[in-house]
Formats: C-alpha cells, sequence, structure tokens
C-alpha cells in the first residue's frame, strides 16, 4: 500500500487507515503500527468504540483483518483485498499512469 500509494497520491488516490486497535494498550500499539510501518496517510482509530463494534466495520462489513476496499469518490466500493501487482493493475486502470 505504501508503494501504491507514492505513485497514485499525486493522481487523487489516498488511504485512510482505520485501526481496530483497542483495550489498555491500543492506542500505544496503533501509533507504534504507524511509524514502524511508515503510514504518512491519514490514520484514525475509534479507540473508544475499537474492534468489531467499530462503526466502520459494521458499515462495511468487516469481519477480518487485515482488510482493504477501494472505494471511488461516491464511497462505492469498487474492489477488496488487493495487493501488490492486483492493487497497482487496478488502479493503472482506475486512475491511469504517466
Amino acid at each position: 500500500m505504501v508503494k501504491a500509494y507514492g505513485a497514485y497520491k499525486d493522481k487523487g488516490f489516498t488511504v485512510l487507515s482505520v485501526s481496530f486497535d483497542s483495550g489498555p494498550n491500543g492506542k500505544t500499539s496503533w501509533l507504534k503500527a504507524i511509524r514502524h510501518d511508515g503510514l504518512t496517510w491519514t490514520n484514525v482509530c475509534d479507540l473508544k468504540n475499537g474492534g468489531w463494534n467499530s462503526g466502520v466495520a459494521k458499515q462495511y462489513g468487516i469481519n477480518a483483518i487485515p482488510q482493504n476496499l477501494l472505494l471511488d469518490p461516491d464511497g462505492k466500493i469498487v474492489a477488496k483485498n488487493l495487493h501488490g501487482n492486483q492493487l497497482q493493475q487496478k488502479l493503472d486502470e482506475l486512475l491511469g499512469r504517466n
């Protein structure tokens, strides 16, 4: 995802990471992972209602992690769980690449 973000962020592609970390060390674990993985995009975590009670989990039917959803500008899911070359190909298709 880091590679895809670097390649497409200037073409309108963005990433929103939603963490399901919870519990007494949830915030610490979440922030440590952001630093460790070099995630420079927007990262959020519902620490109060985290885990599977998260509104995002319910809204998008997420019942396992890790998971990724590719949404169009209207919030419609256009692809799920793409990684590596599959993600690159889909982004090329949707956004083109110079």
